[in-house]
């Protein structure tokens, strides 16, 4: 079916000068409307931190990745435009204890060797209000995908953004642990992925 922009005018309305008006408004509102554009967002990795925190022997401990990057587009009027790409070498795991650092690269942890990246992907945010957001998205590590959502909070003056978050985990569902570790007697199976980003604004 074809579809025209004709205007309904009666016939006394008809006259050139008189029908253009309405029949370029008419045309405008078939129009599609344009698609949000989110802004580009380059984060400081060296005002940022992106951590965990586990256990051992119910005794908390924290740790860091050295080396990351993250590709982030967000608009705080369209969130759900946005999008964040997030990779992380996991042997650049440092907890400030060298026997485990040592250990968590190897086969029965983070398994560097065969799977040196993990990876957050999410497609569009979700607002809740204030400055409170979510991140649907896919998390990989060892090779594992699950679906999670990351809460955060975030901060925006002029060209400066400030994110904050905690992605509470268990390492089981993505085989971290192997063998004697795989229980939670001695490590805990409950892991929070953290971040405290800063990043600045490169397009709009």
């Amino acid at each position: 079916m074809k579809m025209s922009c004709h205007d309904p005018a009666r016939p006394e309305d008809r006259s050139p000068r008189r029908m253009l008006p309405k029949i370029f408004g008419l045309c405008l509102a078939l129009l599609p409307a344009a698609p949000a554009l989110a802004s580009d967002w380059q984060t400081d990795t060296a005002k940022s931190t992106l951590g965990f925190k586990g256990s051992v022997g119910g005794n908390g401990f924290d740790g860091r990745f050295k080396a990351w990057r993250a590709t982030i587009a967000f608009d705080p009027a369209d969130p759900a435009a946005g999008h964040a790409e997030i990779s992380i070498d996991m042997a650049s795991a440092v907890t400030g204890a060298g026997q485990r650092d040592q250990a968590l690269t190897g086969s029965d942890w983070f398994d560097a060797r065969h799977a040196p990246e993990a990876s957050f992907d999410a497609k569009g945010f979700v607002a809740k209000g204030g400055n409170q957001f979510e991140a649907p998205g896919i998390l990989t590590i060892r090779g594992v995908s699950k679906a999670v959502t990351l809460p955060f909070t975030l901060e925006i003056v002029g060209d400066n953004a400030h994110a904050i978050g905690t992605l509470d985990i268990l390492r089981d569902d993505f085989g971290i642990g192997q063998g004697e570790w795989a229980g939670g007697d001695i490590v805990g199976l409950k892991v929070a992925i953290v971040f405290d980003l800063q990043a600045k604004r490169t397009s709009s």
